[in-house]
Order: structure tokens, then C-alpha cells, then sequence
């Protein structure tokens, strides 16, 4: 395919067919009609995320979701699940900085089952104390399974380093001591406060007309209030790293040594956000992961992997680089991923490799798309970072328009070669 043919890219979502509602309570509701499908997905999300957890009590929405399907004031745990298993559906829920997300799908028949689970349990969640403990176990097992793993950790340490006070700094999942500390009324309160309709999504793709699934949603949802539901926090601004920092996680016993070093990176609906993706795909994720995994692993052959990753959200974000390594290996594979990001943020990229990104980029687009899930989230973000329903429609144009100029505008912005925080986790001790 050419960089600049786009004709059969016109049959991707855009304001024709995607409709869009907000119900009078505050629900925002997103759909997209696929007759060729049996089925439908349900994605969506509460503003009820770990944002609103304390220091002392981190890990609470987390545990919150994750206790929402336990037991309602209508069914119990297993009746729940048994109601699922009829109709071979599927329900689950899960939560992220600034969101509680729920997720399912259904035969179109079984949408309104879908609803009134997904409706039960957001508005009426008992959390039984049984359930409760049983959760707490699960939690702490996960946990102690997590600071065992060097990723993992060095992970946790980059974050709580580069966000210091910050809620994209403290782990979603909590800590052994905060788990510990949630009690059953934390739960219940939690779900008073920050649970309700206002800032609410639901997106629904599959085979049913938008005014039918709309209809059904008001249903089982339109009568919801909650004039506790508490507004949305203002978070703190996110500053970039003032200089090179190190920390490092001493885990015994461990052959290898893994690290996460980076800095900040643009929110989602920033306009540099498509220029440093681009470029973080070219830095280290086209092909062999791209000219770090060149550099790092292919040539030196100093790390069992070593990619980028770009994460970008409502207010911020990061830009990463990630290898496990040797831990003898350590400082020069440090000492190589410095030097290309040196070269990243001083030498523009050449044509042709921008041009192998952006026909990825492009290409890959209507692939996403296939499926109703993939549409489901496709238009779930859309939503969620206020993108525009003609987004879709407008991306590969926005794809073709990014220059190598503006590639190493954004890497200068974002990355600073002196001022990298560096987390390693492993049986090295690293002084930081």
C-alpha cells in the first residue's frame, strides 16, 4: 500500500456511524452497528480509579473492582456467574489510574443479561466479607509474587521515581502493608463516594441497531444517581526530572538484572503525542525492537530483550526504554541506550525510516479494527482522551504529515540524556 492511499480506509468508524448519546444522568453512551456479528461488546468505564486512593489505603480501587462481582443485593457470587455461564457470556472489571473499566460480550439476545449484571454490580455490590478475605489473600499472594520479579520491580521503582507524589507514581495494585489495611467498610465507602453515573462510558458494538442498545442502557442504567459521587480531583502537575537519578532493587537469587530508564512523555491528546510515537517506533520497537534492540541485543548481544515503550495518558505520561540484562552486563548496556538516545535527540531520523513507521502505523490501523472489540476500544479512547469522532478518519493523514523535524522536536522536548531516571532490580547492588 502507498504512504497516501487511503481509499479503502473510508469504511473506518467516523461520525456517520458511530452514535453518540449522553443520557440525562450523566452516562455517556458510544455505538457502532456490525451486522455481520451475532454478538456484541460492552466496554466502559467509572470515574473511580486509584486517583482517589490515600498513600495509606493505596490499592483500593484496585480492590474495589475486583470485589464488585462477589455478591450484589440480588445474587450471590456463584448465581452471578452462573448467569454468565447460560448464555456463555462474560463480564469482568478492572481498575487504572483514572478509571474502574468493565468489559464483556454477549449473543445480541443476551444484551439486556450483559446490562443487568453490569448494572447490579456497580450500583449494588455487597462485598462479603467471605469474599473479602479471600480477595485480601489473593491480593498479598500477587504481591509477594511481585517483589520477587526483577521486571516488575524495576518497573514500580521507575515509576514511584519519575512521578515522586503523584498518582501515576504509586502502584494501582497497592502494597502488602496498604492491602492489609483495607477493611470491608473501606470498601463500601469507596463505592459511596465514586461510584455513579456522572463521567460514566459505555461503548456497545456488534449487531444491534444504536437506538436498541441505547434504549437498553436506560433501562438498566438511566434511573442511576448518586449525589455523593465526588467530583474529579485536580492533579498535580507533572514536572521532568530536574537530573539523573538511580535506584536500585536488591532482589537475591536473581540471574538477571532488569532495567527501566526514561522520562516523561506527552499526555495522549497532546500534538506531540503522534510525532513521539513515531519516533519511539523507530528508537525501539520497529523490526528487532528498533535501533536500541539493534544496538543493545543484535549486535552487542548484551541483553535477553531491550525495547521502548510510550505511555501516554490523561495528564502525562512516559517515555521508557526496558532491557533485561547479565547483570555483569548492566552499565554498558546503560552506556549504549544513553548513547542512542544522545543520537535520538541530537540527529534527525532518516526518511526511510520514518517512512517504515509510518506505513506500519497506517497499515495496522484497519487491522485493529476487525473485530467488534477492537472497535469497542478503539472508540472507548476516543472517548476517553476526547480525540473527536472523526479521529479514526483523520489519522493516516495526521501519520503521512509527520516530518523528522518534528520527530527530534518532541525527543529534544521529552528526552534528556542527562536527566534520565534509571531503576534496576536484581542481585547487583547499584549505588542510588
Amino acid at each position: 500500500m502507498s504512504l497516501f492511499d487511503y481509499a479503502h480506509l473510508k469504511s473506518l468508524p467516523g461520525p456517520e456511524d458511530i452514535t453518540r448519546v449522553v443520557l440525562p444522568n450523566g452516562i455517556t453512551v458510544l455505538t457502532r452497528v456490525n451486522f455481520d456479528s451475532p454478538s456484541v461488546v460492552l466496554n466502559g468505564y467509572l470515574a473511580s480509579g486509584s486517583m482517589y486512593d490515600s498513600d495509606e489505603k493505596a490499592g483500593l480501587a484496585h480492590f474495589t473492582a475486583s470485589a464488585l462481582m462477589r455478591g450484589t443485593w440480588k445474587r450471590s457470587f456463584q448465581e452471578i456467574f452462573d448467569a454468565l455461564e447460560s448464555v456463555g457470556a462474560s463480564l469482568g472489571f478492572g481498575a487504572s489510574v483514572h478509571n474502574t473499566s468493565f468489559g464483556g460480550r454477549a449473543l445480541v439476545e443476551d444484551l439486556p443479561l450483559l446490562l443487568e449484571l453490569l448494572a447490579e454490580c456497580i450500583r449494588e455490590p455487597i462485598f462479603p466479607l467471605e469474599y473479602v478475605e479471600r480477595l485480601r489473600a489473593q491480593h498479598l499472594a500477587a504481591l509477594a509474587i511481585r517483589a520477587q520479579d526483577t521486571s516488575d520491580m524495576a518497573s514500580l521503582t521507575f515509576d514511584s521515581n519519575l512521578f515522586p507524589g503523584h498518582p501515576y507514581g504509586r502502584s494501582e495494585e497497592g502494597y502488602p502493608e496498604t492491602i492489609q489495611a483495607i477493611t470491608r467498610e473501606d470498601l463500601l465507602s469507596f463505592h459511596q463516594q465514586h461510584y455513579g453515573p456522572r463521567n460514566m462510558v459505555i461503548v456497545i458494538v456488534g449487531g444491534i441497531e444504536p437506538q436498541a442498545a441505547i434504549a437498553q442502557v436506560e433501562e438498566k442504567l438511566g434511573d442511576w444517581q448518586n449525589p455523593n459521587q465526588m467530583a474529579l480531583p485536580d492533579l498535580p502537575t507533572i514536572q521532568p526530572p530536574e537530573k539523573m537519578l538511580r535506584h536500585h532493587v536488591h532482589i537475591p537469587g536473581k540471574s538477571q538484572c532488569d532495567l527501566v530508564m526514561g522520562s516523561i512523555g506527552p499526555c495522549r491528546n497532546s500534538a506531540d503525542y503522534l510525532p513521539a510515537s513515531l519516533g519511539n517506533n523507530i528508537l525501539g520497537q520497529f523490526g528487532m525492537m528498533g535501533r536500541i534492540g539493534n544496538v543493545v541485543r543484535e549486535q552487542e548481544g548484551l541483553a535477553y530483550y531491550a525495547s521502548t515503550s510510550l505511555n501516554a495518558w490523561i495528564v502525562g505520561g512516559s517515555w521508557e526504554v526496558a532491557a533485561g540484562v547479565n547483570p555483569v552486563n548492566l552499565e554498558r548496556a546503560i552506556e549504549l541506550i544513553i548513547k542512542e538516545i544522545r543520537r535520538f535527540t541530537t540527529e534527525p531520523v532518516s526518511q526511510e525510516e520514518l517512512e517504515d513507521s509510518q506505513s506500519n502505523f497506517i497499515g495496522r490501523l484497519p487491522l485493529s479494527l476487525e473485530s467488534n472489540a477492537g472497535v469497542a476500544g478503539a472508540l472507548l479512547n476516543l472517548e476517553r482522551f476526547g480525540l473527536g469522532l472523526d479521529y479514526l478518519r483523520r489519522y493516516p493523514q495526521m501519520v503521512a504529515e509527520v516530518t523528522p523535524e518534528m520527530i527530534l522536536e518532541v525527543a529534544r522536548r521529552y528526552l534528556d540524556p542527562e536527566r534520565l531516571i534509571i531503576a534496576t532490580a536484581g542481585t547487583l547492588n547499584v549505588a542510588g
